[in-house]
């Protein structure tokens, strides 16, 4: 429990924050219209545009922050001493704040009700919504934790404890410079616990601390055949025609229920626990409401396993797009000389990165159709990941959550990965806290991505309150 000194110190941050909540709405506004897509070399600029925006505003509460260049997207890095002394003091707390600027595609572009990158406010039914692409993946999120900053140092001079903020802009595209960056930076980067803010909400009352992040093996596979693309009315049913071949051997991929059938898949999977599987059991999940907010009613996937056991638990492999040959408008009578698919399989801790993206090429190539060849190009891969749920760090920012909403947080999982914070636990030594405030319904990675301005605002409120809890402890 806060004291009343704290109470009181903490009333001022919220107070100011919520005051000026409107500008910091402007404030997201202004980062969103930035087109930071970091997989199309055609925005590289723009890219590196939004990390500087984020230098230049984190400057302005006094922190010391630049823009690190790497072989790919450069790397915002920031530090705050905190409170006079702090910096001297070997036992105040330091807090590192992990995000990335960088954003997704907004293909297909005609499915948006309104510019990607022109943000709009909207009604919605927890009040307004803001629309954009990056709006709550992650450039919303990163703001809940800037915002709460701003409000720190305009009432008080700065945060209550020692902060680095660590914002990269190639999350979306493998964060190949992340591990190298780390590695260099190391000591700069030491802190107690990490703090990522690129998670979600059980609901929109009710927050939540993820402690399980499934793991990510991506690639692209290309089947060459033909030298040159061919007349499909010449050639047609005389050789092996990449297209074809490649949907053929796709479909081979699962078994009709829905397991994967890569050799060998399942062999490190661990079973769920029985603890953890009854907190999930008591979780007030609808399967109706989650299969309809993506306008589905039927529930598909490995059988005798619920639908959060598959989201959290299991691993997947997923086919996430395919090309070749023809695909402009109208028709055209081409057997392409190639054909390629993106495949990306979500692992469970236990699983191999390196060991399950073997399995997945050798499944490919014992397959390979004559005088076919295949090429193989690696998209990123992390291992999954638990977070301790016993820690004094969790249990504080837990705390601040509950300030909050008046609620406990609840512990779930995660579909998604982010390979991150596997990297920060290897290479800095550092667990990580994911604490974030998406909802199901934000339509991450799809057109019309959108975060509420309720969860925005009480982001930064949970940020405000969690700095403070932290201010309390002691490594």
């Amino acid at each position: 429990m806060a004291s009343p000194t704290t109470s009181s110190r903490v009333d001022q941050v919220l107070a100011h924050a919520d005051f000026f909540f409107e500008a910091a709405v402007e404030r997201l506004s202004d980062f969103l219209r930035i087109p930071s897509v970091s997989t199309d070399p055609a925005f590289n600029a723009e890219t590196r545009r939004a990390g500087q925006w984020l230098v230049d505003d984190l400057r302005t509460m006094g922190f010391n922050a630049e823009l690190h260049t790497t072989e790919g997207h450069p790397m915002v890095v920031a530090h705050h001493p905190g409170p006079k002394g702090a910096a001297e003091d070997a036992n105040a707390p330091r807090i590192l704040y992990y995000g990335h600027y960088d954003v997704q595609p907004a293909d297909p572009i005609e499915l948006w009700e309104s510019g990607p990158f022109e943000p709009v406010i909207r009604p919605s039914p927890h009040g307004r919504k803001i629309v954009a692409r990056g709006a709550v993946d992650d450039k919303g999120q990163v703001m809940t934790f800037v915002e709460a900053f701003r409000a720190w140092h305009r009432t008080h001079g700065g945060p209550p404890v020692a902060v680095t903020v660590l914002i990269e802009g190639e999350e979306e595209s493998g964060s190949r410079s992340l591990d190298p960056f780390l590695t260099t930076h190391r000591k700069e980067l030491a802190a107690d616990v990490a703090v990522v803010c690129d998670t979600g909400m059980w609901d929109v009352a009710t927050p939540a601390i993820t402690s399980m992040l499934r793991g990510l093996v991506y690639i692209e596979a290309t089947l060459r055949g033909p030298s040159h693309d061919l007349h499909s009315g010449m050639y047609g049913g005389t050789l092996v025609n990449p297209c074809n071949a490649l949907c053929e051997i796709l479909g081979q991929l699962h078994t009709p229920d829905g397991r994967v059938a890569i050799p060998g898949f399942y062999d490190d999977v661990a079973e769920l626990d029985a603890a953890r599987r009854r907190d999930w059991s008591a979780l007030d999940f609808d399967e109706a409401e989650f299969l309809g907010s993506a306008g589905m009613k039927t529930p598909f996937g490995e059988p005798g396993r619920s639908t959060l056991e598959r989201m959290w638990s299991r691993p997947t492999c997923d086919i996430n797009g395919i090309y070749g040959g023809y695909t402009g408008k109208g028709a055209k009578t081409v057997i392409g000389a190639y054909a390629a698919a993106k495949i990306s399989c979500r692992l469970v801790p236990g699983q191999d990165p390196t060991r399950v993206r073997a399995g997945l090429e050798k499944f490919l190539e014992s397959r390979t159709p004559p005088d076919c060849r295949w090429e193989f190009h690696q998209h990123g891969g992390s291992p999954a990941i638990q977070v301790p749920t016993d820690s004094k760090w969790l249990k504080a920012a837990s705390r601040g959550l509950e300030r909050t909403y008046s609620r406990r947080p609840v512990l779930i999982g995660t579909g998604g990965s982010i390979p991150a914070v596997g990297s920060i636990q290897k290479i800095l030594g550092v667990d990580s806290l994911l604490v974030g405030f998406g909802l199901d319904d934000d339509r991450v990675h799809s057109p019309n991505e959108k975060f509420e301005l309720t969860c925005f605002q009480n982001g930064i409120r949970s940020h405000i309150a969690m700095l403070d809890e932290f201010a309390a402890l002691r490594p």
